[in-house]
C-alpha cells in the first residue's frame, strides 16, 4: 500500500526506490503506519491526509531515483548555509524548478551544482517560483548538514 501511495504522489517507481532495502515502520496506536525510518534516518511521515512528507533519507532515494528536474527546486550559493540549516526558501533565490511542481507537493532542494541541501513543502508553483520577485518558495521540513 506505502509503494502505491508513493508511486501516486511522485510517481511511477518512486515507492520502489523510497521502500527498498531493510526499513522500519513505525505504527499508530490503530495500526496504521506512521514513520518509515532506514539506517540513514527518516525516509517519509505518512500523514493523515494519505500524503507522504519527506525525511532527508528519503530525499536522497528520491534524488537518486528520478532525473532533474524532477521535483527539483535549485538555489546557489548564496542561500545554501541558510537552506542547510533549514530555513526556508524564498523565490528570488530559487535557479530554477520543475514546472511541474504545484503548491503542497513534497520537493527537494538542491544547490546549482546537484548537491541536496533539503527536503520541504512547496509553497508556490514551479513556474512561480521563478517568476516572483519575493515571498517563500520552499517551506523546508529538514536541512542537509554542512559538508
Amino acid at each position: 500500500m506505502l509503494k502505491r501511495a508513493a508511486d501516486y504522489q511522485w510517481g511511477s517507481g518512486a515507492g520502489r526506490a523510497l521502500f527498498g532495502g531493510d526499513l522500519e515502520v513505525t505504527r499508530t496506536s490503530s495500526g496504521r503506519p506512521r514513520q518509515v525510518l532506514a539506517d540513514e534516518g527518516r525516509v517519509v511521515t505518512y500523514a493523515t491526509d494519505g500524503r507522504f512528507t519527506l525525511g532527508l533519507a528519503g530525499g536522497c532515494r528520491l534524488q537518486a531515483a528520478f532525473d532533474p528536474p524532477a521535483y527539483r527546486v535549485v538555489v546557489g550559493d548564496e542561500s545554501e548555509p541558510y537552506v542547510r540549516d533549514e530555513r526556508n526558501v524564498f523565490a528570488k533565490f530559487v535557479q530554477s524548478a520543475d514546472p511541474g511542481i504545484r503548491p503542497g507537493d513534497e520537493v527537494l532542494v538542491e544547490h546549482a551544482d546537484g548537491d541536496l541541501l533539503a527536503v520541504g513543502r512547496a509553497e508556490l508553483a514551479g513556474e512561480g517560483m521563478l517568476d516572483f520577485e519575493s515571498g517563500m518558495a520552499v517551506f523546508v521540513r529538514e536541512g542537509a548538514s554542512v559538508k
